[in-house]
């Protein structure tokens, strides 16, 4: 099974607190396919693999699946991680590797909204890196320390993508179905973010102006 979330909150509490949710309630460790800056040393790689971390591609992704793990993957990849917090809850555009899972395996995709993880970290901007690591982004966070916010996990229907090798090839049909996937989440995610009725656990006042000032960040 792909558990394809939305990725929000620089930090990665969103697949930390996934992770623990699904093993409170399904006893099973999921992997969670990483970016690999946690695979360059020993010291990050050690405790990634611990705790089920696994390097992002699409191949081991694949190999996962065939051993009968939930997989979880953010499509967004690290434009979601690290968009800035003036971009709250807007799904940057889906990468194709979990569709490709799909067809290869016939795992069934689970789109998961997480909804708390905005507010948890604010993130003033993107930087992206020129020199040593090309083309890396990394944030630009206004906190560390997180905040007090409320924070709700929904699991939507599950999307069956028939297995099928021969459309490893068909962008165009892989990109479909993520657009697909995509706007299915968008508009559940919207829908979600009307009926809440409060963002923090506590009285956060100061937070709230501090919020509205990033709104001209890019």
């Amino acid at each position: 099974m792909i558990i394809s979330p939305n990725h929000s909150g620089f930090a990665g509490f969103d697949a930390m607190l996934l992770t623990h949710e699904i093993f409170r309630f399904a006893h099973r460790v999921p992997r969670v396919l990483t970016h690999h800056l946690w695979f360059l040393t020993r010291a990050t790689s050690i405790p990634a693999n611990k705790m089920g971390y696994v390097e992002a591609t699409t191949n081991n992704g694949i190999r996962e699946l065939n051993r009968n793990h939930l997989v979880i993957i953010f499509p967004e990849g690290e434009q979601g991680n690290f968009k800035p917090s003036a971009k709250a809850y807007e799904l940057q555009e889906f990468k194709r590797g979990f569709i490709r899972m799909a067809l290869a395996t016939g795992a069934p995709i689970v789109p998961t909204l997480i909804i708390g993880a905005e507010e948890t970290h604010i993130n003033l901007r993107q930087i992206k890196l020129k020199t040593f690591f090309k083309d890396v982004l990394l944030p630009l966070p206004l906190n560390i320390i997180p905040l007090p916010a409320k924070w709700t996990m929904i699991f939507l229907k599950p999307i069956q993508i028939e297995c099928d090798k021969s459309r490893l090839q068909d962008r165009e049909y892989i990109s479909q179905k993520a657009s697909e996937i995509q706007k299915l989440m968008q508009a559940a995610l919207d829908e979600e973010l009307i009926k809440r009725k409060g963002r923090f656990a506590v009285a956060t006042d100061w937070f709230k102006e501090i919020l509205q000032s990033t709104k001209g960040s890019k």
